[in-house]
This record gives C-alpha cells, sequence and structure tokens, in this order.
C-alpha cells in the first residue's frame, strides 16, 4: 500500500488542509468503487419511461402560455397580469412553457434547442411587425431538461389604441417541430 499526503493553502486564514490518498493495488488491478445510494423503484422507473414516450409522441406544445407582470425569473417562477390591457408604450411580457421539444444525445448529456419567432398582428390580419429567430433557448445537460421556461418581452412603439394579437412560435431545431400560440391584447387610449 502507497500513501502520498499533499498540503493546499485555503482562506485567508491560509488554513492548511492535508489531504491523504491511498493508492490500493491488488494482483494488478484497480478496484473500482461504486456509489452507494436508494434507487427509485421499479413503478417509478416505468413511470418515466411512460413520460419520456408521451413526451415524445405528443410534439412540440405549451403547458402554460400568458402575458406577465415583467420578465418571469424561472421554471414556474412568474406573475400572470391580471387583464390583456397595455397603455402605448408599456414592455410586454409573456412567459411560456414549451413541452414535446426533441434531445440530441451525445457524450456531453442531452442537448435542447428552440428558437422563438413573433408577428404583431392587428384586426384586419395585417402584420404590423415581425422577427424569426429573435430569441433562442437551448442547453445541454447531463439528464433530459424538461422545465424550460421562455421569458420573452416586447416593446412596440407608438402602437394606437386598439386591439392586436401576439403571435409567437416556437421552432424545435432539434426535432424540426414548429408550434405557436397567438395572445390577444389591447393598447387603451391615453387619457
Amino acid at each position: 500500500m502507497t500513501k502520498q499526503a499533499s498540503r493546499f493553502k485555503l482562506g485567508r486564514n491560509s488554513t492548511s488542509l492535508a489531504l491523504v490518498f491511498g493508492i490500493f493495488a491488488a494482483a494488478g488491478s484497480a478496484v473500482a468503487q461504486s456509489p452507494d445510494y436508494k434507487a427509485p423503484s421499479p413503478a417509478f422507473a416505468e413511470a418515466l419511461a411512460a413520460f419520456d414516450a408521451a413526451w415524445m409522441s405528443g410534439g412540440l406544445a405549451y403547458s402554460t402560455v400568458t402575458f406577465t407582470d415583467g420578465p418571469g425569473s424561472g421554471y414556474g417562477k412568474y406573475t400572470a397580469t391580471e387583464n390583456n390591457v397595455f397603455s402605448a408604450g408599456d414592455t410586454i411580457a409573456l412567459y411560456a412553457e414549451p413541452v414535446g421539444y426533441a434531445f440530441d444525445q451525445s457524450q456531453d448529456g442531452y442537448t435542447y434547442k428552440l428558437a422563438a419567432s413573433y408577428r404583431l398582428i392587428n384586426p384586419s390580419g395585417q402584420v404590423l411587425s415581425e422577427q424569426s429567430d429573435f430569441a433562442e433557448f437551448t442547453g445541454t445537460t447531463r439528464s433530459k431538461q424538461r422545465q424550460l421556461s421562455a421569458s420573452l418581452s416586447f416593446q412596440f412603439d407608438g402602437l394606437p389604441a386598439g386591439d392586436y394579437e401576439l403571435e409567437t412560435s416556437f421552432v424545435d431545431q432539434i426535432g424540426n417541430q414548429t408550434a405557436g400560440f397567438k395572445l390577444p391584447f389591447t393598447i387603451q387610449a391615453a387619457n
């Protein structure tokens, strides 16, 4: 058995920390240690597999879409507006939770990648403003990231009082699917 000791200085008080590493050899081969923890039950593992199948078969969709009082601060962390009436010049914020997007698996984990586009439409169907792929939601995690929140903010200067629709769509760039939603809103007349 061979022992090695190393000293590291930590913090302001230069506290010394002695680390002792033991290296064991048995007949020329190392023995790997397995983590000791309680694994989920078979019923849980089956439910997770069923959830994964339902996730992929349902296609891109949304579990929540709403106007919000400012940007959301994370998954499920938002305050929905009391109504869909705004004043001219207000920042219009919305929150959405996309579901059913695809993952690309690699040695680094599972990657998701969605791009958002919007169109501002008046009551006669005229498109007043639009932009494709103006926001991207992407990441790579060791487990499939299924709690994705999308917080978007819009500023439409010079919009006269009246009714409008904010049409937003997401493109799942891995699964080659698109899904959108329309949120009607009103710009109130100035007092």
